[in-house]
């Protein structure tokens, strides 16, 4: 009968191409050193093949390490997946779960969101990371998140989402802007503004660019963050779209900003709930993106003060 690796020696081999040395491998993984050398050693023995070399600080993987290290990971992202099928089979959204969540959604809709998830999840331990879709996709793709909170569109290989919610955007400017203080507009009154949007990036930028057929914005000045966004609208640098999300948690209250919907057909984005495709954890992706949905759905209309 063949030998096998272990997972423990996959896990070592993993940690020692991260890491680039058997002392901080051992260290990262809570073993001796020569427990961990010991290990490869046996590894090697099995696969039949140098996967280290040895340097005097160093250790440097060789061209069948780095295949074999790309295995090992996604042995052990599938061993995860097992242990995390079976553990949810009885009891789902119990135990750690780690949630990706876009700057543009995070601050607007989880403090109304997670006390609610506690109450109704009271095993559940959530992981937070706000990132770009980009990377929060990476992550998903990577078994490093299990489900994350985006905008749609937006495409992607190999990961599967749900809209949940559907977020219109409004048009903000300063008070002494021309189009101040109008009921509504339509798109098409946009097309001499030059607009302030969020820097490269941000899938905000390219959802607002989308609903109208101007294509002049602020190159000179950009924003990392809708609140830096609103603050430079206020200094009277241009107006911008904003997601009726952040308007309605209080973004630009007490701003003295103009803000304004527009005329229907509604134009926006969708806020969605995003996963791995195939994931162990798509039910529960889904399930959460349920009691999020209630909590938009129960949410007031604000206005801005």
């Amino acid at each position: 009968m063949t030998q096998l690796p272990t997972l423990r020696q996959l896990q070592f081999l993993i940690a020692l191409a991260g890491h680039g040395s058997f002392s901080r491998a051992a260290e990262n993984c809570h073993v001796t050193q020569p427990t961990l050398s010991a290990a490869i050693k046996e590894l090697e023995s099995i696969l039949g093949t140098v996967l280290v070399e040895r340097g005097a600080r160093q250790a440097t993987l060789t061209p069948a390490g780095e295949a074999a290290v790309d295995r090992a990971q996604r042995v052990m992202s599938e061993s995860e997946d097992l242990v995390t099928a079976v553990q949810v089979a009885g009891e789902p959204l119990t135990g750690p779960f780690r949630l990706g969540v876009i700057p543009t959604i995070a601050p607007f809709l989880l403090p109304s969101v997670l006390p609610k998830l506690r109450s109704r999840f009271p095993r559940l331990e959530l992981f937070l990371r706000e990132d770009l879709t980009a990377r929060l996709y990476d992550g998903l793709r990577e078994r490093r998140l299990d489900a994350a909170l985006v905008a749609l569109p937006y495409e992607a290989n190999n990961i599967s989402s749900r809209s949940i919610a559907s977020d219109e955007f409004m048009f903000a400017c300063a008070s002494d802007h021309k189009l101040a203080g109008r009921k509504t507009l339509k798109p098409a009154d946009l097309d001499e503004e030059a607009l302030l949007l969020l820097e490269d990036g941000h899938c905000l930028r390219d959802h607002a660019l989308s609903i109208c057929s101007t294509q002049r914005v602020r190159s000179d000045f950009a924003a990392t963050s809708l609140h830096t966004l609103v603050q430079m609208v206020r200094s009277g640098l241009g107006p911008t779209l904003l997601p009726k999300m952040a308007v309605d948690a209080g973004l630009v209250d007490r701003l003295g900003l103009s803000v304004t919907s527009f005329d229907p057909p509604i134009a926006g984005r969708e806020i969605g709930i995003a996963w791995r495709t195939g994931s162990a954890r798509a039910d529960e992706a889904a399930q959460l993106g349920s009691v999020i949905e209630s909590v938009l759905q129960a949410r007031p209309a604000h206005s801005p003060k």
